[in-house]
């Protein structure tokens, strides 16, 4: 599954997707996060809600690029198995099993590059709800 640094089994694009989907927690369960942290008007003395905001963006972001980085190492690495693959089928182009590898390896970059959109939908759509709620106490820094 998960390791701590955020690396992803590149080999079973199912266990690729199944892991993103672990990594994905904090952004899917945002509302739930933002409901539960930052307090509402009659709360806002009991709870320093800009501390709280910045705690979570810092926690999106870190989340935001290790799947990044995770996503992008996998890229490279089946990118790198298509290379190969496409070298072993210059050299033998009657090798069925050579040719049925790279169709299939390269499957599964299209599908993992189409993970990269995934992630920018999944990262603005969280960044959205955030700025909805934390907007009064935590005003994040502009670097894109």
């Amino acid at each position: 599954m998960a390791a701590p640094g955020g690396t992803l089994n590149c080999e079973d694009f199912s266990m690729f997707q199944e892991t993103l989907k672990v990594m994905r927690t904090l952004d899917d369960r945002i509302v739930h996060a933002l409901n539960t942290t930052v307090p509402t008007v009659s709360f806002s003395g009991k709870v320093d809600a800009s501390q709280t905001c910045k705690e979570l963006y810092e926690s999106l972001l870190e989340a935001h690029l290790s799947r990044d980085k995770a996503i992008k190492a996998c890229i490279t690495e089946t990118s790198a198995v298509v290379a190969q693959l496409r070298e072993e089928r210059a050299k033998d182009r009657d090798n069925l099993s050579i040719i049925k590898q790279l169709r299939k390896e390269q499957t599964k970059l299209k599908l993992m590059s189409s993970e990269l959109n995934v992630e920018e939908v999944v990262k603005d759509r969280t960044l959205k709800v955030f700025i909805e709620r934390c907007r009064i106490h935590f005003t994040p820094p502009k670097n894109k």
